[in-house]
């Protein structure tokens, strides 16, 4: 079964800790929802550099990383009706979904 990356962009973190409970909360309840087909349910990234032939930009460059997993599904599609229901999407970031390519 093809592997899916979702790269997470933007977002915003909560300003309390009960928007924070309620966030993790939603981030789990989507990750549980998707059952075996979440290969690594990802993490949040840290600041980024994007290296280019040209040089290095800081801080991520024009789209930032803030985030990924990695998934299961038949068809990219498929994938992307999975995404869909990322809690990212609420608090006002994307979701890029992408085949991980067998090499």
């Amino acid at each position: 079964m093809p592997k899916f990356v979702f790269a997470y962009h933007g977002g915003k973190m909560p300003e309390t800790p009960e928007e924070g409970a309620k966030v993790m909360k939603a981030w789990a309840d989507w990750l549980t929802g998707m059952g075996s087909a979440v290969v690594d349910g990802g993490n949040p990234v840290g600041p980024s550099q994007t290296i280019s032939a040209t040089g290095v930009a800081p801080n991520g460059g024009a789209n930032p990383l803030s985030g990924y997993s990695l998934v299961t599904a038949a068809s990219i599609d498929k994938a992307v009706a999975m995404a869909k229901g990322c809690p990212i999407l609420e608090a006002g970031g994307s979701v890029e979904v992408a085949e991980a390519m067998e090499m």
